[in-house]
């Protein structure tokens, strides 16, 4: 059974390995450890303020990830949405219960929108998205606070 819970430094090397593999060998990413230092102080970088970090576990053993970001005037980014490839599909609903449980906090924390930036490559995950209810946005249209990503190429809004 699925699990989500917030992010405690117990599962630092589980998101590393959830997230890491996507990114490099999936998507052919040239991104390292050393090059996402949010990853290496979770705590820190997503929970504050109205931030927070889930790991979706199955026994006990990370297999996805989401983080929110708090930019500021109720607005939030979504970060590092990631499903291991065994775990994806309607079937373990892990995306739809990260995204849920991330909606759900925004709902109780006031965060009025949650913005997000993806790769053109991550194509799946753009149906995800407006499945979801985010509508595709320009970058123009990004708050000044959001933090684009040298990858991000296309972006998103919805409001909880």
């Amino acid at each position: 059974m699925i699990e989500i819970v917030p992010y405690s430094p117990a599962h630092a090397d589980g998101v590393v390995d959830v997230i890491l593999p996507i990114q490099q060998s999936e998507f052919g990413i040239p991104i390292t450890l050393e090059g996402q230092p949010d990853l290496r102080n979770i705590p820190g970088f997503y929970q504050q303020g109205r931030g927070n970090f889930w790991v979706a576990l199955d026994g006990g053993l990370p297999v996805g990830t989401i983080g929110l970001l708090d930019i500021g005037a109720n607005q939030a980014a979504l970060r590092k949405m990631f499903v291991k490839a065994s775990h994806r599909g309607g079937g373990n609903g892990v995306a739809r219960h990260l995204l849920e449980t991330l909606l759900e906090w925004c709902r109780t924390c006031d965060v009025h929108d949650v913005f997000l930036g993806t790769t053109a490559k991550f194509l799946a995950a753009h149906r995800f998205y407006e499945k979801n209810g985010f509508r595709e946005i320009a970058r123009a249209d990004l708050p000044a606070s959001f933090p684009v990503m040298a990858v991000d190429s296309k972006f998103y809004c919805r409001a909880p």
